[in-house]
């Protein structure tokens, strides 16, 4: 069945901590219907993390191959190991009309925006509510030393300074409200007129039935 719509890449970006790949989760809680691009990575598996659902575990040398070959969307270096989003499934997806999210920074994201999926992007950019706040949420995670909090902090003021480059930004001051406000987002994003191809084949029904009209 051709469908309705063609997917939408939904691009959440946001400082180590600020709570994009919570939104993500939640987003597709809500929306089964929408799929989490996977990246690939050459840095190990955190515990707890799945080939094929959390990321792609590949060795510098794939990594480059695949770069070479030119079947990245966008790629990049991150506190010492590559990330990069496979074209293949990402472009099935879109063409199936399925809605796409990608969790990815701000060199990321520009780099899509000249790639071929640049027409279904929509970009998301999530404000923590404090720096102090980022900060407590980086350590209440568990998942890094002091000395990558370090790293991520010194990071943040240089990845919020992107933020005007996105469509939309939301500061994340209350987990709840920010996904509501995405939920709105996404379903405003999916009407938009350019999204649904059916309009026009409806609308020329809709002249066909006046002029019926105006032949009884």
């Amino acid at each position: 069945m051709t469908p309705t719509r063609r997917g939408l890449a939904i691009i959440l970006s946001s400082p180590s901590g600020a709570g994009k790949s919570t939104m993500a989760r939640r987003l597709m809680t809500w929306d089964p219907t929408l799929s989490f691009s996977v990246s690939a990575t050459t840095r190990p598996p955190r515990p707890g993390e799945v080939e094929g659902r959390d990321y792609y575990f590949v060795d510098r040398e794939t990594f480059g191959e695949w770069i070479m070959q030119g079947e990245m969307l966008e790629h990049a270096e991150v506190f010492g190991n590559h990330y990069g989003s496979p074209k293949a499934p990402v472009e099935a997806a879109l063409a199936a009309g399925r809605d796409v999210i990608f969790d990815i920074d701000w060199q990321g994201t520009q780099q899509l925006a000249q790639s071929a999926i640049r027409g279904d992007m929509v970009s998301i950019f999530i404000l923590p509510p404090s720096i102090a706040e980022l900060e407590r949420r980086l350590r209440s995670r568990g998942q890094d030393g002091p000395d990558v909090i370090a790293k991520r902090m010194a990071k943040s003021e240089a990845e919020i300074s992107h933020w005007a480059e996105y469509d939309y930004v939301l500061v994340n001051d209350d987990m709840d409200a920010t996904e509501m406000r995405l939920r709105t987002l996404l379903e405003a994003e999916r009407l938009k007129r350019g999204r649904q191809p059916w309009l026009s084949g409806f609308v020329a029904g809709l002249s066909e039935e006046f002029r019926e009209r105006e032949t009884t």
